[in-house]
């Protein structure tokens, strides 16, 4: 039987894809601004092309810069409509269930966190959410007195294209260097595996090699388990 998933682990199974669609997001708003209404159910940016309404968001929690805290919505006093916590909860059951207390717990202190900082602390949890609940397009907002609050969004202007070659391989190498990913190798293929990409690697682990439709080559790895080297291009049409 696999060993259920730790936190780091949902951290790298997210981060590569979770970067793909957050460049993307930032393409498709352009300069913006934001408003949120909870109890109306209203989420939506103002672009320089017009207002775009998301006709689902799922507000996941707050880092809180006075209490030093991470608070989920499903645990916040205030109380939100369900339509809005809601997947909040579907988190918190699938830590609870994987004994994994950043999702289970209601309030966890910032130094529980890597590089305790209202906004990594807001972005570890919710790439952590992306990687269980499949949604994959956030957005992080600065609210009262320096709170990062965390959403999830939905529309269909957000909705990543087909996989395009020259995208996947950006998405690779420029989230491979800025990223802090603990384990390369699954990292990798977990974001090659949504992306609809086959795989196979040697046995020991040191050559990933990638053969699907929209991409080939091979990716190596150093003896740490990090990807050094990058060979890929779009594959020859017979």
């Amino acid at each position: 039987m696999p060993r259920s998933p730790r936190f780091p682990d949902l951290l790298d199974d997210a981060a590569l894809l979770s970067f793909e669609h957050r460049v993307y997001l930032g393409e498709v708003l352009g300069e913006h601004s934001w408003r949120v209404d909870m109890r109306a159910g209203v989420f939506a940016f103002d672009t320089e092309r017009g207002a775009i309404e998301c006709p689902r968001f799922h507000f996941l929690g707050s880092a809180a810069v006075g209490a030093g805290t991470w608070m989920w919505a499903w645990a916040n006093p205030s109380g939100f409509p369900p339509a809005v916590s809601k997947l909040s909860e579907t988190v918190r059951d699938f830590g609870i269930a994987h004994r994994i207390a950043e999702l289970a717990t209601a309030e966890l202190p910032f130094d529980a966190f890597p590089g305790p900082r209202p906004l990594q602390v807001a972005t570890a949890q919710t790439e952590a959410a992306k990687a269980v609940t499949g949604r994959w397009t956030s957005y992080l907002g600065a609210g009262a007195d320096g709170t990062t609050v965390a959403f999830l969004v939905e529309h269909p202007a957000f909705r990543l294209p087909a996989p395009d070659p020259t995208r996947v391989v950006r998405t690779l190498t420029e989230g491979l260097t800025t990223l802090s990913l603990r384990d390369h190798r699954r990292a990798i293929t977990r974001y090659l595996v949504l992306r609809g990409m086959n795989w196979t690697f040697t046995p020991d682990y040191t050559l990933l090699t990638v053969d699907s439709p929209t991409l080939t080559g091979t990716i190596t790895f150093d003896a740490r388990g990090r990807a050094e080297a990058l060979d890929l291009s779009v594959p020859a049409r017979t």
